[in-house]
C-alpha cells in the first residue's frame, strides 16, 4: 500500500513532517508550505498529534487512527486529523481479506477524505486523501462503477502533486493510475467512450514510469515504490532499468510484515530478469563484428566461378 502519514498544519513543529510512512531516516525537510497557514492548535491537542505521531512511527497504525479520532470528536474539522484518519484508515483496510471489513474502512476513509477536501479544495494532502480512497474502493467495484472511480479521481491525484511535489506517496499513487489508464482493455475503454464520456486523459506508461521514477528519488528506501517501479520498467522493456532498481531494493532491510512481502517479491522478480539479461549479452556477444568501413557484401565468401571450378 501507499504510505501515510499528513502534514500537520498545526503548530506543534514535531508533527510538522508526517505525511510521509515512518523511514529509517527523518522526514526530508518540506519544499512547500501549505497554501492556507492554520491558527495553533490547543496544547492538548498539540499532545495527541505527538502521540499519534510517535505511534506512526512505531507502525501501530490502529493506536494512531485512534488518537486522531478522538481529536475530530473535540475538533471535527481538523485538517491534519481528518487527512491522516483517512490515509491511516485505507492502509489499514487493505490488510484485511474480507471485503466487508476492507469496504468499512475504505468508507470510512472517503468519509474523512471529503470532510478535508471540503476545508481545503486545492489541498495537496486533501486530494491525496480524496485520491488514495477511491482508488482503493475502485477494488472492490464492479467494472462500471470502477471505472467512473478512475475517472473521478484523475484530478484529485493531479492536484495531489502540484500541491504536494515533495511526497513520494503523490507521485506513485499518481504512476499507479497512469499505468492502469493506459491499461484499459478494449471494453473498458468502449464504457468509458459510450458511457462516461470517454478514456481518462494522462494514462500513459512512459508518464506512469516517470512518476515512479520521482517517488523513488525523493524516497530510495521505500520497498513498495522499488517494487512498482521494476515491475512497470519489466512490463515496458526496461530490463536493466528493473535490475538496477531490484538490485538496490535487496539492500534495503524490510521492517514491517508487509515490508517483508514485498521484499520477498522483489527477489522473486530479479533472477528471470538476470538470465533474460544473461541470454541477451550472449547473443550480442557471439555476433561477429564487422570492421569499420566493412560491408557486408564485402565479408562475404566469394562463390567460385565455373571456371574456378574446372
Amino acid at each position: 500500500m501507499l504510505g501515510v502519514g499528513l502534514l500537520c498544519l498545526a503548530a506543534a513543529p514535531a508533527a510538522e513532517a508526517q505525511f510521509l510512512v515512518p523511514t529509517r531516516k527523518p522526514a526530508p525537510t518540506l519544499s512547500k508550505r501549505p497554501e492556507t497557514p492554520a491558527l495553533a492548535d490547543p496544547p492538548a491537542i498539540q499532545q495527541q498529534l505527538l502521540q499519534a505521531a510517535s505511534l506512526t512511527t512505531s507502525f501501530k497504525e490502529s493506536e494512531a487512527l485512534a488518537v486522531y479520532q478522538e481529536i475530530l470528536k473535540t475538533a471535527p474539522t481538523h485538517y491534519l486529523s481528518l487527512c491522516q484518519a483517512a490515509v491511516l484508515s485505507v492502509k489499514i483496510g487493505a490488510r484485511y481479506s474480507d471485503e466487508t471489513r476492507k469496504t468499512a474502512y475504505f468508507n470510512a476513509a472517503r468519509s474523512y477524505a471529503d470532510r478535508a477536501l471540503l476545508l481545503r479544495p486545492e489541498g495537496g494532502e486533501s486530494n491525496y486523501a480524496v485520491a488514495l480512497a477511491l482508488f482503493n474502493q475502485a477494488t472492490l467495484y464492479k467494472a462500471g462503477a470502477r471505472l467512473a472511480a478512475f475517472r473521478d479521481l484523475r484530478s484529485n491525484v493531479y492536484l495531489a502533486t502540484e500541491h504536494r511535489p515533495d511526497l513520494a506517496e503523490t507521485w506513485q499513487l499518481l504512476g499507479r493510475w497512469q499505468y492502469r489508464v493506459a491499461h484499459y482493455n478494449l471494453l473498458e475503454r468502449l464504457y468509458s467512450k459510450l458511457v462516461l464520456g470517454g478514456v481518462p486523459e494522462g494514462g500513459s506508461s512512459r508518464q506512469a514510469i516517470e512518476s515512479l521514477e520521482q517517488a523513488h528519488k525523493i524516497a530510495p528506501g521505500n520497498l513498495q515504490v522499488c517494487y512498482d517501479l521494476a515491475r512497470m520498467c519489466r512490463y515496458q522493456g526496461r530490463r536493466r532499468r528493473a535490475i538496477e532498481v531490484l538490485r538496490a531494493a535487496e539492500k534495503i532491510p524490510p521492517i514491517t510484515s508487509e515490508e517483508l512481502v514485498v521484499s520477498r517479491l522483489c527477489r522473486q522478480m530479479l533472477p528471470p530478469l538476470l538470465r533474460a539479461d544473461a541470454r541477451r549479452q550472449k547473443r550480442q556477444n557471439s555476433v561477429p563484428s564487422v570492421p569499420r568501413g566493412s560491408t557486408l557484401d564485402t565479408l562475404r565468401t566469394p562463390t567460385p566461378s565455373v571456371s574456378q571450378k574446372e
